[in-house]
């Protein structure tokens, strides 16, 4: 797969650990102090990556007294969809802080914008990269104004049908964008686990050609780690200081040392992989002493034939390999060998191991 590309210095590829992503989301709980500690937790924790949500309530729908814009079920259940992001935004007068305060310890920040205004915003502060969240796959004109920044776009694929997704790539394509990933998403809040649906990751792979990855909303760390394994190159998972505290995105968020946990344990499974050529690893070599090979368990002497009883397949593995013990047996033994000595090429005539 030909189609790597980097965020900032970091390449995603399939050659190098999922690049880990911490989304703050509404986990701030509309304080710009906890964004920082926040941010801060993340990078401590390991992450290549924190990122944010650009939007306002007016910028994501309207104050209006319908039931269309009352949600009806879910973690959400009640709520208006205007009370909802007045509680979950992150104020666009907070973003300059925020992006300068990443740059000053070090971490990658970055966002997903929800309309034109958002992206302006973030293209003023220099962002490296956009998110397109799984509600907005559908808004091609705001994708395609994403996608003319040139910069990496990561688009989550909840909900969306083939069709769906292929005109979201096709949209960032036609306007010369070819830095795409997709996230394979659950858009449940939380996922349960046997709705993870996985094996999304190698389809979504083959189908599209792209960097692949996943947005993860179950709770916990295994699907995570068993996308790593399946391919996955880039990983989202909600984060917050404390679940305790409270907040619209906290049920189903990391806390930093379970952060921490998933940092270490998708590198680990993507060192499990290892090379894509069949080999042996260098580990195993001590061990092959301790494999089968031939010995003599009489004494022989020269001009003896070999049996079955003077020669047997044991450990260790110092003599003659043991795929050559049909062979040998019933060869004129050409050097006298006691009982407990190796097997080797010198007892007997060479040619009949050719």
């Amino acid at each position: 797969m030909n189609n790597k590309f980097f965020i900032e210095s970091r390449e995603i590829s399939n050659n190098n650990p999922p690049y880990i992503i911490a989304e703050v989301s509404a986990n701030h709980n509309g304080s710009i102090i906890r964004a920082k500690e926040t941010i801060l937790a993340a990078k401590n924790a390991g992450v290549d990556a924190v990122k944010i949500q650009t939007y306002t309530p007016d910028t994501m729908t309207i104050d209006v007294n319908n039931p269309d814009f009352y949600i009806k079920d879910g973690l959400w259940k009640g709520r208006s969809l205007y009370e909802l992001y007045g509680e979950a935004y992150t104020p666009f007068e907070w973003h300059n802080e925020l992006f300068s305060y990443a740059k000053d310890i070090g971490v990658t920040l970055f966002s997903s914008p929800f309309d034109e205004t958002a992206v302006d915003l973030l293209e003023s502060l220099n962002v490296p990269a956009y998110k397109v969240a799984s509600f907005e796959i559908v808004d091609l004109p705001l994708i395609r104004y994403i996608a003319k920044k040139n910069k990496p776009i990561l688009i989550s694929t909840g909900m969306a049908s083939i069709d769906e997704i292929a005109n979201a790539i096709e949209s960032a394509k036609s306007v010369g964008n070819n830095k795409i990933a997709l996230f394979h998403c659950i858009s449940s809040y939380p996922a349960p686990i046997d709705s993870a649906n996985l094996n999304m990751i190698q389809i979504l792979k083959n189908e599209f050609n792209v960097q692949v990855g996943l947005s993860d909303h179950t709770l916990g760390n295994l699907a995570s780690v068993t996308a790593t394994s399946l391919g996955a190159t880039v990983i989202e998972k909600h984060f917050t200081l404390d679940r305790s505290d409270g907040g619209v995105d906290s049920s189903f968020s990391l806390e930093p040392d379970e952060m921490k946990s998933l940092v270490k344990d998708t590198r680990d499974a993507f060192s499990a992989l290892g090379c894509c050529e069949f080999s042996r690893s260098s580990v195993e070599d001590s061990n092959k002493v301790f494999r089968r090979s031939l010995y003599f368990v009489e004494d022989v002497n020269e001009g003896d034939v070999i049996t079955r009883e003077s020669v047997r397949r044991i450990r260790p593995g110092f003599g003659l390999s043991a795929k050559f013990y049909d062979v040998v047996i019933g060869s004129v033994c050409l050097k006298p060998a006691k009982r407990g000595d190796r097997v080797t090429l010198e007892h007997f005539d060479k040619d009949v191991i050719k």
